[in-house]
């Protein structure tokens, strides 16, 4: 019997600004078109203009009046994200939701952003963490807002290791778990800090199981490695229920994260089936790496001095 996922019901986000990276495919286009489709304007923060319009043109055949722009974004340039924070600083609009989606996954060689930071820890956390910092003014000017981070199954088995965070001694997999661990610590140590100095940010985080997107090819094959292995395990078992799910059910943690009044701030959202692989929105088990508040201090510091950003410092640690 096929698997029954339930239904998250999204809230009318008429008049509302929700900022998402990554958003022309995967996770994010999911999640872009259901916001629009709420009501809720939608900034897709690509890297890829063209196929920014092209989600656009997308989404709008089933939502013609959703409200959508673009922006160029590439979390690999500390340089773009300034520019693009600065862009929506200039505009100056509140910003209700950041859904920090978008990443790599398991590149099977070391590499480096353009500002020299190991490929993976570099864009899905530190680059999410430097544009959390450059937008902190307009999510605090919207009142209560929240910031949505996308961690993943593999942080359980991630590990800290201060003394090489930039993966010199390369995994793929070491490299992506360090990364993730880092978004889920990251997303708790944003909440504590907003509870305690009243920023008014709900800050969560969120995985989506064993999703089906692009990124299971895209990451692999990074720099030309290739993929057949990959794609060969996928059509081996994408037909098992319990295994794998498409987009539409993989993106309802983080929907849920973003929209229901009754997600925590400091929670971690995942599938409530066999392993976390599939199903509806629940709370997801927190790896007890996760739960060191000193090592998420520790790391927030290291965060702020590679990506040479502050956030307001009139915080007890």
């Amino acid at each position: 019997m096929a698997h029954v996922y339930p239904i998250v019901t999204v809230p009318d986000l008429t008049g509302t600004l929700t900022v998402i990276t990554g958003a022309n495919s995967g996770l994010g286009f999911g999640l872009t078109s259901r916001v629009a489709a709420a009501g809720g304007e939608v900034i897709l923060a690509v890297r890829n203009l063209e196929k920014g319009e092209a989600a656009i043109a997308r989404i709008r055949e089933q939502t013609p009046t959703a409200s959508l722009s673009l922006r160029r974004l590439d979390l690999a340039s500390l340089a773009s994200v300034a520019e693009f924070g600065a862009q929506l600083s200039s505009e100056g609009r509140p910003i209700n939701v950041l859904i920090n989606n978008a990443g790599i996954m398991m590149a099977p060689q070391r590499n480096t952003t353009e500002d020299g930071l190991e490929l993976q820890f570099g864009t899905n956390h530190l680059g999410h963490f430097a544009l959390t910092a450059h937008l902190m003014p307009l999510l605090r000017s919207a009142g209560t807002s929240r910031v949505v981070s996308l961690s993943s199954l593999i942080a359980r088995s991630g590990r800290l290791d201060f003394n090489d965070l930039q993966g010199i001694r390369y995994s793929p997999t070491r490299a992506y778990g360090l990364s993730k661990l880092a978004t889920l610590m990251f997303a708790r140590e944003l909440n504590r800090r907003s509870v305690a100095a009243g920023w008014g940010i709900r800050s969560i985080a969120a995985h989506p199981g064993a999703t089906l997107t692009n990124l299971q090819v895209t990451g692999p094959t990074h720099g030309g490695a290739s993929a057949r292995l990959m794609r060969g395990f996928i059509g081996a078992t994408r037909g098992v229920g319990w295994m794998w799910q498409h987009i539409p059910e993989g993106i309802l943690p983080a929907l849920y994260a973003a929209t229901d009044p009754h997600a925590a701030g400091g929670g971690f959202y995942g599938p409530d089936g066999f392993g976390e692989l599939t199903g509806g929105p629940a709370p997801a088990r927190i790896p007890a790496r996760a739960l060191n508040d000193a090592d998420a201090e520790r790391l927030w510091r290291a965060s702020e001095h590679l990506t040479r950003m502050e956030f307001p410092h009139n915080v007890p640690v």
